[in-house]
């Protein structure tokens, strides 16, 4: 074992916990100010919005555990508080059932033209955000990373647009959780073969899956 693996801070259940934290705490403060069964769609609002200030407040606690314990922020971990802590301010400013329904679509839309374009430019942004967590992928393999993330973006917003016009807006909120971030976690494992035969080592599989990205 060289020097430096010795000196690289553990991660495992701590990572798992800075990146899916603060999504469980969004849920348990919705759930607690959420309103009965006969409560209406202004309760619902209220609830949503209590929870994405707590979501604001835990992603950018992560963030400061994430250096404190671990001795680095991914850019991956920066890029996504960023976006929580923005798209988070719009919803708290806005207050409203449409933009909080669409704004996971326009998040992954984003991703998934970046990605799109840079991997026909022949460039990976991946690289860029994930590089410490792939380490011996060659070029061949981020561009087909980058390439199958947007494709993989561009579904999960075909299914967040569905479920915005079929179900209720309870339903669609819990689908988060129940729904696109399984998803999220088996596209990421049917990945891991791709990237092995590309030059990632089998030892980094771990940290594969500690850096997927949560779901918008």
């Amino acid at each position: 074992m060289t020097d430096e693996a010795r000196k690289k801070p553990k991660s495992g259940w701590l990572n798992v916990a800075v990146d899916y934290g603060p999504l469980l705490v969004f849920f348990l403060v919705y759930k607690y100010f959420s309103p009965d069964e006969d409560g209406n769609m202004t309760g619902e609002i209220f609830a949503v919005i209590r929870g994405t200030g707590a979501f604001i407040i835990a992603a950018i606690a992560a963030l400061a555990i994430s250096k404190w314990r671990l001795g680095k922020v991914s850019p991956m971990l920066m890029v996504s508080t960023a976006m929580i802590v923005g798209f988070g301010a719009l919803t708290i400013y806005f207050q409203d059932e449409a933009f909080i329904q669409w704004k996971p679509t326009i998040i992954y839309a984003i991703f998934a033209v970046v990605l799109l374009v840079g991997y026909w430019r022949g460039k990976s942004l991946l690289k860029i955000l994930l590089e410490a967590a792939f380490e011996g992928l060659n070029d061949e393999g981020w561009l087909k990373l980058s390439r199958n993330w947007g494709l993989f973006f561009i579904l999960l917003g075909i299914i967040n647009t569905t479920l915005i016009y079929t179900v209720s807006f309870e339903f669609w909120l819990g689908a988060k959780l129940w729904l696109f971030l399984p998803l999220t976690f088996l596209f990421t494992f049917t990945q891991v073969p791709m990237l092995m035969r590309h030059g990632l080592d089998l030892g980094e599989k771990e940290e594969v899956l500690e850096e997927t990205p949560p779901p918008g």
